[in-house]
């Protein structure tokens, strides 16, 4: 069984949309494109590139064509994007459009039973970036294995949501975190199991 790992940038409200860049996302009037950029520093930069390393990747329709429109040519930056397999999740594509196919290793999987015939597969862990919806269907359905976050110390109010449409409970242990000088807090953590309650000092 492989792992889904949900890697994502986010604000203390929980808006992920369009950290790299001020074009990168501008659906729903978003104005914000390229809110990490005040946060990058030494520490936050080799933590990027430990996750950059070779990995196969489960992505959305719309951050899979903003990334094949970039990291074909931008290989030396990221070398894994383009030799790794990255699996296309969308449920109304028939197939690729041919403006992006030619970006190899690519493979469109369109249900829900893809994408756990996928995580039951052998193979390396499987990255998810982005993806927003994709997201929400993974925590909906708990297949996601670990979350990495990077919490930026901004709000947006506005914006596509990490945690949103039916997140089901669900308990996470925190297996690492460091607080870079800029102050992000990179937290990673791994599902474990159901919500436990209690009372305070009983």
């Amino acid at each position: 069984m492989r792992k889904i790992i949900v890697l994502s940038m986010v604000t203390l409200d929980g808006v992920m949309q369009a950290p790299g860049g001020p074009e990168e996302d501008t659906s729903g009037g978003f104005k914000y494109g390229g809110w990490v950029a005040p946060y990058d520093d030494e520490v936050y930069d080799k933590v990027v590139q430990e996750e950059l390393k070779p990995a196969d990747y489960l992505l959305g329709r719309k951050t899979f064509e903003i990334w094949a429109d970039y990291w074909p040519e931008h290989g030396d930056f990221w070398p894994g994007i383009n030799e790794g397999t990255k699996y296309v999740f969308s449920k109304n594509l028939k197939k690729l459009d041919p403006l992006v196919t030619g970006w190899k290793n690519s493979v469109l999987i369109k249900s829900l039973a893809d994408i756990k015939k996928l995580k039951n597969s052998t193979g390396s862990d499987i990255q998810v970036w982005g993806s927003s919806k994709l997201v929400q269907l993974l925590l909906k359905n708990d297949l996601a294995d670990e979350l990495r976050l990077k919490i930026h110390p901004l709000t947006l109010g506005k914006g596509k949501k990490l945690f949103d449409n039916g997140t089901i409970p669900a308990a996470f242990t925190l297996i690492e975190s460091i607080v870079t000088p800029s102050g992000v807090m990179i937290a990673n953590y791994k599902r474990a199991g159901k919500v436990k309650t209690g009372t305070v000092g009983a």
